[in-house]
């Protein structure tokens, strides 16, 4: 699968639990759209990663991946330590000059 640097990023940070790491893949006013709440900005994302990673311990193995242009969406495998794991999550990136500027998951 050839994902774009940013996301294979992403995807390491989240499975190493590096939420400084996971938040720079982000430009500084980015946002990311998860569990019906916005986050946006570099260090309300870190925050809410930490938080995340603290809970439920995901990982996160892709599956699928497709772009058009600037937006792409990633399917992946997620576990962890939440109820009904693994699932199936899509993560629709709207991806600008190797960063991302907007980030959308879904299942």
């Amino acid at each position: 699968m050839n994902l774009p640097k940013v996301v294979t990023d992403l995807i390491e940070a989240q499975n190493t639990f590096d939420s400084v790491a996971y938040a720079n893949c982000f430009s500084e006013s980015g946002v990311m759209l998860d569990e019906g709440k916005n986050h946006v900005g570099r260090a309300e994302i870190q925050k809410m990663i930490e938080e995340s990673n603290k809970k439920y311990r995901s990982v996160m193995k892709p599956l699928e991946y497709t772009e058009n242009g600037n937006l792409s969406v990633l399917s992946a495998e997620c576990s962890g330590t939440f109820p009904g794991s693994p699932i199936i999550l899509k993560f629709h990136f709207e991806i600008a000059d190797e960063k991302i500027q907007h980030l959308k998951v879904t299942d």
